[in-house]
């Protein structure tokens, strides 16, 4: 049966994607950032996963008029494209399609609607942290499990919970040796459009990220709204490392933690390692 190696949470602002394509890797405002990941890559490359569910949010790239609440890709490849600010010189992502379709069928079969898509768009929610991750040729396997963060109504923390719980199931039943690893991306704290714009607040992202460590649950009483007045309107993306987290087990091992906050979004970083598959 397939089995979770563990989650990582990881901010997807483009702003680390424009830093990363100038090569500012080692300029002192960004050299912090970048160092950062170092032991991500390692421990990646000492589970060496098959396969990442990546839980993120579209920017109104893939879901435009029509925005579903729960959306995951069954095709062979899901395309880069370009958002607008030039496409990233980066090769499509493949896709995993024989485990989406198990996923899309076990979560629809224990009540969650998804919609089911033949391919997704990869915008920067899914590109910036496969590439601040991985370096192509993509050694993975990426199925793209989209969560609706910008049109009202949004799926609640409680029911991004719920999901994640629900992936692990349907992970643990796929009738294949493959390793996973479980990514959910977003936030931090951070607001880009109206009177709040350029809120951050660190207080709420350290917190955050050690309640998703030790008492994930808690996280999941939480409604939109006191999420988005902690951390501004866009951080309701948190809901994304929300379902990563319930896709874990409930003891978990750190591995790594960062944070910076350095311009108008919270940087976090998160990897956590399955206690489980240790002892087994």
């Amino acid at each position: 049966m397939a089995r979770i190696l563990g989650g990582i949470g990881a901010s997807h602002a483009p702003s680390l994607a424009f830093a990363q394509d100038a090569g500012k890797q080692n300029e002192p405002e960004w050299k912090e950032i970048f160092d950062a990941y170092h032991p991500a890559h390692a421990w990646l490359r000492e589970k060496a996963p098959d396969t990442v569910v990546l839980i993120y949010n579209d920017h109104m790239n893939t879901f435009c008029d029509i925005v579903p609440s729960i959306a995951i890709s069954v095709g062979e490849t899901n395309p880069v494209i370009d958002e607008g600010w030039g496409k990233r010189p980066f090769p499509d992502c493949p896709n995993d399609p024989e485990m989406a379709w198990h996923l899309v069928n076990h979560l629809v079969a224990h009540d969650f609607d998804i919609t089911t898509c033949m391919s997704q768009q990869v915008d920067h929610g899914m590109l910036t942290p496969i590439t601040m991750l991985f370096e192509p040729p993509w050694p993975v396997r990426i199925i793209g499990v989209s969560i609706n963060a910008v049109q009202h109504p949004l799926p609640s923390p409680r029911r991004c919970w719920n999901l994640g719980r629900e992936i692990r199931r349907a992970i643990e039943s796929y009738d294949n040796d493959a390793k996973v690893v479980v990514l959910g991306t977003g936030g931090l704290s951070h607001q880009t459009t109206g009177s709040g714009f350029g809120h951050v607040n660190p207080d709420w992202d350290q917190n955050f990220m050690t309640l998703l460590e030790t008492e994930p649950e808690t996280l999941a009483d939480y409604t939109q709204d006191e999420i988005m007045i902690l951390g501004g309107a866009e951080s309701v993306e948190v809901v994304n490392w929300i379902c990563m987290r319930g896709a874990l087990s409930d003891q978990v091992r750190r591995v790594h933690r960062f944070y910076a906050a350095p311009m108008l979004t919270g940087y976090g970083l998160l990897v956590l390692d399955e206690k489980l598959n240790e002892e087994s």
